[in-house]
């Protein structure tokens, strides 16, 4: 009998000990693990990695175009000799080398404002991946939140479960005296059930939520996770959200509307872009050519070796080219008016996005004064309905009141008590969402 109490408690200990040992995580914690490890979010990542690279090429296309070129030829038969331009009719090769250089001028500023558009495009995609943090860091605010939500539902229903228990042993006690009949056991009995059923319920809507929780971090080979205990759950009842303050804050960084910001400043140097198509463009360009040829002899009818030919038959030219642009089928016209309303599109969706979190925004402040109110008066119910239950339980333990009277009793008081925490707790997380849009960094995204 000692020997198995002692398995018992040494695996009890076992289990203890790896409880502990156990990583507890914050919300900076899962929030901070979620953005290292999201695969959607690398996926924006790597689209700014491109508008990057394209940025820099268009910046690179202001240095000078250079190239190169060789060749090898053999003729056969009746030809042209390269180097003379007789007809011959033997067999011969011949070999050539070249280098080109040619830069735009001017080109209608097309090149400057390419740059600037894809730099402006290029800080869109950064805004982009930034809003994708912050989204992804509001799903696991809400994730978290969620699981608080359900382990305080599984408390309340422990605690719940643990009255009816008492109340079960309680009647079981009064039966056996013969203060109670036996059918009250069942009824008691009704109610245990019930409340661990509820224990059951909770459990696995909190299991559910964990699991949301490690898919939105991307938390593999492990089936839970333990939260801190939140202890700043005290509502600040004096704490008051100013519309416009708010909505003034968040226009200044919030990424969706600096993206789209910066999208219509590209739009506008892309119609600068079109209107230069228009406009002449100016070039220089430059080269240098050589070669041999077999067919070349001097006067004694003898080959010329190849270095001397390479340096006898060495050509240079530098020129200009000016193109003036005069009818594409109008085409350069029709780009320009596409490009005006692609403007006007991109400065639309810029005042969609403004429109859009004022509406965010307004409502969020007004579901923060509707929940202030509310948890003042669901405190208070859940106070009254607090008393109610403690009230009924001494009537029944007293006989004055039946199990069904009890059993109401104290599920009003439990539903109170879950009302409670859920509007505590949506409060909480509006409280967080108006700080952030106030400009308090409530997540260590960087």
């Amino acid at each position: 009998m000692h020997i198995k109490k002692h398995i018992v408690l040494f695996f009890i200990l076992l289990i203890s000990i790896s409880i502990s040992a156990q990583k507890t995580w914050s919300l900076d914690d899962c929030v901070s693990y979620a953005l290292e490890h999201n695969l959607l979010l690398k996926d924006f990542k790597y689209n700014k990695d491109s508008g990057k690279e394209t940025y820099r090429q268009s910046v690179r296309n202001l240095l000078p175009s250079v190239s190169g070129s060789s060749d090898y030829s053999i003729s056969y038969g009746r030809s042209t000799d390269p180097n003379t331009n007789d007809i011959v009719e033997s067999d011969f090769f011949s070999n050539s080398y070249s280098l080109n250089a040619s830069m735009g001028i001017f080109q209608g500023f097309q090149k400057i404002n390419s740059i600037k558009a894809s730099k402006f495009l290029y800080r869109a995609t950064i805004e982009d991946v930034q809003q994708q943090k912050y989204l992804l860091a509001f799903r696991v605010m809400s994730a978290y939140y969620d699981i608080k939500f359900y382990e305080g539902l599984v408390n309340n229903s422990i605690e719940q479960a643990e009255i009816s228990h008492a109340n079960y042993n309680l009647v079981k006690k009064q039966i056996e005296l013969g203060l109670k009949a036996g059918a009250d056991l069942y009824e008691a009995e009704a109610a245990l059930l019930g409340d661990q059923l509820l224990v059951t319920q909770n459990s696995n809507l909190l299991a559910g939520g964990k699991l949301i929780l490690l898919q939105e971090m991307n938390l593999e080979d492990i089936t839970d996770i333990i939260l801190i205990e939140d202890m700043d759950m005290v509502v600040a009842e004096e704490k008051s959200m100013d519309l416009d303050s708010v909505y003034s804050a968040a226009k200044g960084f919030i990424p969706l509307l600096k993206a789209e910001q910066f999208r219509a400043k590209a739009a506008k140097k892309e119609l600068a872009v079109a209107r230069g198509m228009l406009s002449p463009s100016l070039s220089i360009y430059t080269g240098y050519g050589t070669g041999y040829y077999e067919t070349t002899v001097d006067s004694l009818g003898l080959l010329v070796p190849f270095n001397n030919q390479i340096k006898n038959n060495k050509s240079r030219y530098i020129g200009a080219s000016l193109t003036i642009p005069i009818s594409n089928r109008w085409s350069g016209r029709s780009r320009v008016k596409q490009q005006k309303i692609n403007l006007e599109r991109a400065n639309n969706a810029v005042a969609i996005q403004e429109q859009e979190l004022f509406k965010l925004i307004q409502q969020l402040v007004q579901e923060h004064n509707a929940l202030k109110t509310e948890v003042e008066q669901s405190t208070k119910k859940m106070e009254s309905q607090e008393l109610a239950f403690t009230i009924a339980q001494k009537k029944y333990d007293r006989g004055l009141i039946n199990a069904l009277e009890l059993f109401q009793a104290k599920n009003l008081f439990g539903s109170s008590q879950n009302e409670n925490l859920q509007v505590r707790l949506r409060l909480k997380v509006n409280e967080k969402t108006l700080d952030f849009y106030g400009g308090l960094p409530i997540f260590n995204i960087n």
